[in-house]
């Protein structure tokens, strides 16, 4: 009987892999993970030695080397002026994840105050805030960055700021969702009755329940806002020359393609390379750490 009983018994269930083992699991489950995490950190390593990688300087314009083809002075060729387009690449990434980044984070922060306020405040103020938002997403980033720009005007510091304003509105809805969850929470309502000061609740229980769900937005946003800015580079509306932005790299090339397709093609295929980088590792982040996503798995 004994026999029986222990083999009746149930066997415990193997415990979750949890805290370091759990998060270097992600890379072992997710090889492409791996490699986007790879090239992405190629990417930031040539934008931050920049001067030292590239082997010329981007903005140097050569009349004996105009549109000279890819070779071994040139290794990917020089465009119109006779610039090294790889010098160019190169320092390129600086500007693309610069702008990225930055413009994510005025977006980020925008969208942090005003998803806040609307899902706090309630009432006519989140009905008011939430028509505006909705205004904004209603047309695609691009459309909203190029009216920014209308007003705003050309460069680097205008594209930043352009880029970030059109992204607001996905951050805004983001972190409203999240407040109305967690407002209605029991500690939330707890802590009221106890005459904590509204802002230590914000801070000690609001914040924290939106910020982690708001950085995981961020990475999955810059692969957007670099394709926007770059998108307003090539348009002729961006960033001016003889800055290296890769959009303006492939416009200046496009009328060129026929006898010199390096010109835009380089540029062209290492943005596309970052953008699908960037997207796999926000993917990827958003899969692992997002609790919604998570909690039915």
């Amino acid at each position: 009987m004994a026999a029986v009983t222990d083999m009746d018994s149930p066997t415990p269930a193997p415990a979750a892999a949890t805290g370091p083992g759990r998060r270097s699991s992600l890379f072992l489950r997710r090889p492409f993970f791996t490699i986007a995490l790879l090239a992405t950190l190629a990417y930031v390593g040539a934008a931050v030695f920049a001067p030292w990688v590239a082997p010329y300087d981007p903005v140097q314009q050569s009349i004996d080397a105009m549109m000279a083809p890819p070779g071994p002075a040139h290794w990917l060729g020089t465009d119109s002026y006779g610039q090294d387009i790889l010098s160019r690449i190169i320092y390129g990434a600086r500007y693309a994840l610069v702008i990225g980044l930055c413009s994510v984070l005025i977006g980020a922060a925008g969208g942090l105050v005003i998803g806040l306020a609307a899902g706090l405040a309630g009432g006519w103020v989140e009905w008011a805030l939430m028509r505006v938002i909705d205004s904004i997403l209603a047309l695609p980033s691009l459309i909203m960055a190029v009216a920014f720009i209308a007003i705003l005007g050309q460069g680097v510091d205008k594209v930043v700021i352009a880029v970030g304003l059109s992204m607001i509105g996905p951050f805004a809805r983001t972190v409203r969702a999240d407040v109305m969850q967690v407002r209605v929470q029991l500690y939330i309502e707890a802590a009221r009755l106890m005459s904590i000061p509204r802002w230590q609740v914000i801070a000690r229980h609001v914040l924290p329940n939106v910020v982690f769900p708001l950085a995981v937005q961020v990475t999955i946003r810059i692969s957007e806002a670099i394709l926007v800015s770059s998108s307003l580079s090539f348009l002729g509306i961006g960033v001016t020359p003889p800055t290296p932005d890769w959009g303006l790299m492939i416009a200046e090339g496009r009328g060129f393609v026929a006898f010199a397709p390096w010109m835009s093609a380089m540029p062209g295929l290492a943005l596309a390379l970052l953008l699908i980088a960037l997207s796999i590792l926000g993917d990827g982040i958003r899969e692992e750490y997002d609790p919604k996503l998570r909690g039915g798995s």
